[in-house]
């Protein structure tokens, strides 16, 4: 396993040195360290509905999530204006 990572590309390299300096007082390896943890976190989060608790949710036998649970339109419907 590699115990050093070489970044030479200069846009890059501006980058991780102005987030060290505005996160965490100039130190890079805790900042590209921050950045990887957080795109891993997102990712996590996106595969599941209801967030990285699987099974968190119970719907109970009979129920349609899909279906609508009002019976009359709202009155804040796209396209109607109320009239007072």
């Amino acid at each position: 396993m590699a115990n050093v990572v070489i970044v030479n590309r200069p846009d890059v390299v501006a980058l991780i040195e102005r987030a060290a300096n505005s996160l965490t007082h100039g130190n890079r390896t805790a900042v590209v360290a921050l950045a990887l943890r957080r795109l891993l976190e997102e990712d996590a989060q996106a595969g599941s509905l209801f967030g990285a608790h699987r099974g968190s949710v119970r719907v109970g036998e009979g129920v349609d999530l899909t279906q609508r649970v009002l019976d009359a339109d709202p009155d804040a419907a796209p396209g109607r204006a109320l009239e007072r």
